[in-house]
């Protein structure tokens, strides 16, 4: 029987405000000495009441309207209650059934063919304490509780069941990657996890309208781990099935380290989480007028700036795509433009100069694991290294040394 693969996505934000989400706490956690960020809100402590941070309330809409969302005027959040040791009140305060956005879409291209993907909703709630798993002496290991991270507020992006491989998938991350990027919502470093993904993928037949039955994927921090994990589970998924087993709802990790995904417990549901109104919080009325304002303060997003580059600059839809990609990138490519002399073709030293940052530039920049802001080749020092070689003063060989 030969089947088709459905997958969703679920990524998870930190939004780069100053202060947690339901509290005063500054939110740059991650070089702070543990449990120095810490208050009676996150810390979960009897009678400690959550003020809601309206900058995560304000980027969740902004980013809600750049993926095509609708904002209704009214919505509020709820009690997630699950008993894990990294939650300090035994519930979350996130949202449940009216999320701040609903609906939208993300355009992605992928092997030369343009897809859309839906959107389902994008939510606001509350990061999670962090456990640190230590060895014991005795071969026994132990876990340590770091609260800096809990409160920090953490935005979900959840995409309806509408991509067929994992190429997809990657495709739409990093796509809204480079979005979220460019509207300065995040610092979206997979790294230290301020953009998180977990997948759900399942296999039905060829033709079959119902879905079958899924797995979440965790524990993803690359773009790459996430195309690895979910072939690694497609093929999982096919085998079972195939030999006539059934493959069973659970949550499943993915190991870097052995490129495999392993069960962790059995998934569990919506009635599972006992959701119910957040009784300390009242409902959020979004004013029209104040959503207005904030997509007028929408930038430039990576789509647009890619078709500006083709058209303004002559270049290909290839070059001009890479360059687009990171906001980083493409700032440094419109400042060394602004450094042309007089003497070369605009279209001739656009070429030259994505010519050079996407060959060489780009090499040793990813040999030293360099971000384009640590280049100490500055915009201004290309646009004299090209005028360098226009004018033949110096060859290309040496412009490369």
């Amino acid at each position: 029987m030969e089947y088709e693969t459905v997958i969703g996505l679920e990524v998870h934000v930190q939004l780069l405000t100053r202060s947690k989400m339901f509290c005063s706490c500054r939110a740059d956690y991650q070089s702070a000495t543990p449990n120095t960020r810490v208050c009676p809100v996150c810390l979960g402590l009897p009678g400690a009441m959550p003020v809601i941070n309206r900058k995560a309330v304000e980027f969740t809409i902004m980013t809600g309207l750049a993926l095509n969302c609708q904002i209704p005027d009214y919505s509020k959040f709820d009690r997630k209650n699950y008993p894990y040791p990294d939650l300090m009140k035994g519930y979350q305060i996130t949202q449940y059934d009216l999320p701040l956005a609903v609906g939208g879409y993300l355009d992605i291209r992928v092997d030369g063919r343009d897809c859309r993907i839906g959107l389902e909703r994008i939510h606001l709630e509350e990061d999670v304490a962090k456990l640190q798993h230590r060895p014991s002496a005795n071969g026994e290991s132990y876990s340590l509780v770091d609260v800096n991270r809990s409160g920090v507020p953490l935005m979900e992006i959840v995409s309806k069941p509408g991509m067929s491989s994992a190429e997809e998938a990657r495709t739409y991350l990093m796509t809204l990657h480079s979005i979220l990027q460019y509207l300065g919502v995040s610092t979206v470093n997979m790294q230290d996890g301020s953009f998180r993904c977990d997948a759900n993928i399942s296999l039905r037949p060829k033709g079959n309208t119902e879905y079958g039955t899924r797995t979440e994927v965790k524990n993803m921090n690359s773009f790459h781990s996430v195309y690895m994990a979910l072939n690694y589970e497609e093929e999982r998924q096919r085998k079972v099935l195939e030999d006539g087993g059934r493959v069973v709802q659970e949550t499943r990790g993915w190991l870097d380290d052995r490129d495999v995904t392993v069960s962790q417990r059995s998934k569990e549901y919506a009635h599972d989480y006992r959701y119910l109104p957040e009784p300390d919080l009242p409902p959020l009325i979004a004013d029209p007028a104040w959503v207005q304002e904030i997509r007028d303060r929408i930038p430039e997003l990576p789509p647009q700036r890619r078709d500006r580059f083709a058209r303004q600059y002559g270049l290909p839809e290839y070059d001009a795509g890479l360059l687009t990609g990171s906001k980083g990138f493409a700032d440094y490519y419109e400042s060394a433009i602004g450094e042309k002399k007089n003497g070369a073709t605009l279209a001739g030293f656009a070429k030259s100069v994505s010519n050079w940052m996407l060959g060489d530039l780009s090499r040793l920049l990813n040999a030293e694991n360099a971000a384009i802001s640590d280049s100490t080749v500055t915009p201004a020092h290309l646009a004299e290294l090209i005028d360098l070689v226009d004018s033949q003063t110096i060859s290309n060989t040496m412009a490369k040394t």
